[in-house]
């Protein structure tokens, strides 16, 4: 890997850090954070659009002391040590491995979300999420700027992996 694309993935990865940490830091700073969602619209929070196609849309401060959805909140230690050990293999498989080369970008997304969500742990002792949608009807889970970034570069993966198949499937 060359510098110039170094620097590009370095960049990728300190501009969705930045975003992540200024906008939790916004939120732990004005908002009152919420274990439990309001029953009613905004859920506790500000909102952003309502009944825009069907979706409403909020941002109020959730504490995740688990993973996704909160899932094994009881285990904070261990799925940080988890967080850091994946994190650390993707760094590893991206810097060392000739087949990152096509998917580096996703991956720089997945590190950065995963840094981000490993930062809040050390800073604030939980993960802070603060993005709410409401799908006609369905409440979505809480979300931050750093799963954004995970969620997009798995789609971006997934994406990749069908498209490169789909050439294999051709071609042959």
């Amino acid at each position: 890997m060359t510098w110039k694309e170094v620097f590009k993935l370095f960049f990728i990865v300190f501009a969705i850090l930045v975003f992540d940490f200024v906008s939790k830091g916004m939120i732990n700073f004005y908002l009152q954070p919420s274990e439990v969602a309001q029953p009613f619209f905004p859920f506790g929070g500000i909102s952003v659009f309502q009944n825009l196609l069907g979706i409403d849309f909020c941002i109020h401060h959730v504490t995740n002391r688990g993973a996704a959805w909160g899932i094994g909140s009881g285990l904070q230690d261990l799925l940080l040590i988890i967080r850091i050990v994946v994190i650390m293999g993707l760094i590893v498989y991206l810097c060392l491995s000739s087949k990152a080369k096509e998917v580096r970008y996703p991956l720089a997304m997945i590190i950065a979300g995963g840094l981000g969500n490993i930062i809040d742990y050390f800073i604030y002792g939980h993960v802070i999420d603060m993005f709410h949608l409401f799908f006609w009807g369905y409440s979505y889970p809480v979300f931050n700027i750093a799963d954004t970034s995970i969620f997009l570069g798995i789609v971006w993966l997934l994406f990749h992996s069908f498209v490169r198949k789909k050439n294999v499937i051709t071609r042959t």
